[in-house]
């Protein structure tokens, strides 16, 4: 595909598009781990708090739907210097909102802004990840997303540390947006630029032409049974981040450290499958590596809902965690097997996936406060077989080298 860049310049790429995703999840962890010192700066309720984002959430929804069209009329690295900015501006005006001025409205907008910028950026980020796996020919998706796993613990920990110094949120997640800003720029140099088909007036399709490739992909069916393994591990991997810890408390009777603990056994198992995942896939390919983590999410969920102890239910929690690595990356990858379609493609998969993410914990909080929290965790099982049954769909499509199984090199 590449031919014509070095080794060098592929490894600077792949350098620059691990960066972007860790400096994402800092970003987001950054704001996400200081909730509790924005809800006591704005003097605001949990409702109030679940408004705020629900704002974010909105707004990634538009950004999702931006991203296609900006990666169709501009290309992923000219569109990324415009939505790393808004994402790290937002960071710091929520940050600003809630210390300097402390208003509600300005951190709302912070945070409006925060989520365009991040589910757009997503997007971008996925599709040059995509392009840097065909151009090496093995499976790097899950790698890609260990960084952004890894970037939220560090995020996290920054936020721990920050608050036990007492350094208040709008310093913090200021520092956190120039991060963002000199990082994401910076790395953003080493990504070639790909675009040359939109730039050359000869083989420039009109805007209108470009729009309707967009849409085509979701008249699709690949698109919804990627749609469908994607919307079962965001499922797994959404709800463990928002109800884990008070499925602990709420639901085995657990103290809130132990609660805590459990999450990061979760994020662990998580982030250490998706840095190993990709030589597996490699060598048994992305379908059957679909089918066995779903069986083992699948497995681990249901211990953990039934687990008569605390060890029981910590296994069920790692092999949760394991399980629901892979999905979302794999589900990335399979969209983004046609080059052609690539853009469109992810961005459709991701929306989906998004959707799961974002709508997914609150209805299952409005469901569990009718009937408890461990029996609502039995949808997400059964979301998860939805998703195993799925996997056929990820087979790699003719002429993609990307987690076709045996390891060619």
């Amino acid at each position: 595909m590449d031919t014509a860049l070095t080794r060098r310049q592929l490894v600077a790429w792949r350098t620059a598009i691990f960066t972007i995703f860790l400096i994402m999840g800092v970003g987001f962890a950054s704001w996400a781990s200081r909730l509790p010192a924005v809800k006591v700066d704005l003097g605001i309720n949990d409702l109030q708090v679940g408004v705020l984002l629900f704002v974010a959430g909105a707004t990634s929804i538009v950004g999702l739907s931006l991203a296609n069209v900006i990666v169709a009329r501009w290309g992923a690295r000219r569109g990324m210097f415009a939505t790393i900015i808004t994402f790290a501006l937002g960071v710091a005006l929520a940050g600003v909102g809630v210390e300097f001025t402390q208003s509600y409205v300005v951190a709302a907008v912070g945070l409006g802004l925060m989520g365009l910028g991040m589910s757009a950026t997503d997007v971008m980020m996925n599709v040059e990840a995509a392009a840097v796996e065909q151009a090496f020919e093995r499976t790097l998706m899950p790698l890609f997303h260990a960084f952004f796993s890894l970037g939220t613990v560090a995020g996290a920990g920054l936020g721990v540390a920050m608050a036990a110094l007492g350094i208040g949120v709008g310093w913090h997640l200021a520092a956190a947006g120039l991060l963002v800003v000199v990082a994401g720029l910076v790395s953003l140099r080493a990504v070639p630029v790909r675009e040359s088909m939109h730039d050359d007036p000869a083989t420039s399709s009109t805007r209108r032409e470009r729009f309707a490739e967009v849409l085509a992909v979701w008249r699709d069916p690949r698109t919804y049974a990627i749609g469908a393994i994607m919307l079962g591990m965001a499922f797994a991997e959404g709800s463990a981040n928002d109800w884990l810890t008070i499925a602990m408390v709420d639901g085995h009777d657990q103290t809130e450290a132990v609660g805590a603990i459990a999450l990061t056994v979760f994020s662990v198992a998580m982030t250490t499958f998706r840095i190993l995942g990709g030589p597996l896939v490699d060598r048994i390919g992305r379908v059957w590596s679909l089918r066995i983590l779903s069986i083992a999410a699948g497995v681990g969920l249901v211990m953990f809902i039934l687990a008569p102890n605390l060890p029981i239910a910590f296994i069920g929690i790692a092999l949760w965690g394991a399980g629901a690595s892979l999905g979302f990356p794999l589900g990335m990858s399979a969209a983004a097997d046609d080059p052609g379609k690539a853009a469109a493609s992810v961005s459709a998969a991701a929306t989906i996936g998004y959707l799961a993410f974002l709508c997914g914990p609150p209805i299952l909080g409005w469901i569990s406060h009718e009937i408890g929290i461990l029996p609502t965790l039995w949808i997400i099982v059964g979301l998860i077989a939805i998703s195993g049954l799925a996997s056929g769909a990820a087979k790699p499509i003719a002429g993609s080298k990307v987690g076709a199984g045996h390891a060619h090199h």
